[in-house]
């Protein structure tokens, strides 16, 4: 059974790790410009646009997990990640998506809520 995947970044670049802010899956930089985010790129639109991952991506996050079976995990489904790819996941992203990534999600009926875990509107 072939499921997609994100890498999980070498211990020397840990400290280069970037969270999307959409779907908290953490990354290093050339990833993100390499292959853009595996759950959201249709949205942040980040391969290939370093500008992009800047704003799209935070290095202030909370927490790591692994995440292997994404469909089973009842981490997955508290973390809000269950139908997205393995991967390593931030548990908590500090920051918002630019507005315009917000627009488009409203206007696909789907509302943000940001992985900070507070209760911003």
């Amino acid at each position: 059974m072939s499921q997609a995947q994100a890498s999980i970044p070498s211990q020397p670049r840990a400290k280069q790790l970037r969270a999307c802010l959409l779907c908290s899956i953490i990354q290093t930089p050339a990833d993100f410009r390499k292959h853009g985010c595996p759950n959201c790129e249709e949205l942040m639109q980040m391969k290939g646009y370093p500008d992009r991952i800047g704003a799209c991506t935070t290095t202030y996050f909370d927490g790591i997990i692994a995440v292997i079976d994404p469909e089973t995990s009842w981490v997955s489904r508290w973390q809000r990640t269950s139908k997205y790819v393995r991967g390593m996941y931030a548990v908590r992203v500090k920051g918002r998506i630019p507005e315009d990534v917000e627009a488009e999600l409203e206007s696909r009926g789907i509302k943000y809520i940001p992985r900070d875990q507070t209760d911003m509107d």
